[in-house]
């Protein structure tokens, strides 16, 4: 079974995920959503780090460090950042982390990443605007975006059978460009959440 879910607050995806065993559903791998296999219920723990490597013998070392502490690396790679880990081991460390500290730098990390991926998009949407690949007249007017001669004085079936089979590329020529500016703004907004809640986090020592 695979389902789709968006956490920034680590918190409530473990918290959902344990929920999630509890009824039977045992997380495989986080890469595209969560894929779960059925299994009996379980009183699993399940605790989240970020982080990204330069090399996979970094990455090696960290998951057989944790690994020694009792909790098994079960999705995750060197270069996705998000990192899941089941307690294996119940005379094991009861957490992946040491102190509330090393438990906030993860979202400071995350916070990081959505920073620099607005970073890159920044200067995209500069150079659209000044290129002037936003046409906002179509925008304001979307009768610009048909390009079918005579369109608009067209009737009847002639008419809608012309209007709906250009009505997708109409909307590509009119909405496309918008990804970048939208993606833009949602990493900005997903890097701040991040930041409070590292700072949030971290106060709580």
């Amino acid at each position: 079974m695979r389902k789709f879910k968006f956490f920034i607050n680590y918190d409530k995806e473990e918290k959902w995920l344990n929920d999630m065993a509890k009824k039977g559903y045992e997380l495989e791998t986080a890469s595209f959503g969560y894929k779960f296999s059925f299994t009996k219920p379980q009183n699993t723990k399940i605790r989240i780090d970020y982080r990204i490597f330069k090399n996979k013998e970094d990455f090696m070392d960290y998951s057989a460090l944790f690994e020694d502490s009792g909790w098994k690396h079960i999705s995750g790679n060197k270069s996705c950042g998000a990192q899941y880990f089941k307690k294996i081991n119940e005379n094991g460390d009861e957490d992946i982390f040491s102190d509330d500290m090393s438990k906030a730098a993860r979202y400071k990390r995350l916070s990081d990443m959505w920073i620099g991926l607005a970073v890159v998009y920044l200067p995209i949407s500069i150079a659209l605007a000044f290129q002037k690949s936003i046409d906002i007249k179509s925008v304001l007017n979307p009768k610009l975006l048909y390009y079918t001669p005579g369109l608009w004085e067209m009737s009847g079936i002639s008419f809608w059978r012309r209007f709906l089979f250009e009505t997708p590329f109409a909307a590509g020529r009119g909405l496309l460009w918008l990804v970048i500016p939208i993606a833009l703004v949602l990493y900005i907004c997903f890097s701040v959440k991040a930041k409070m809640l590292y700072y949030k986090q971290k106060n709580l020592q």
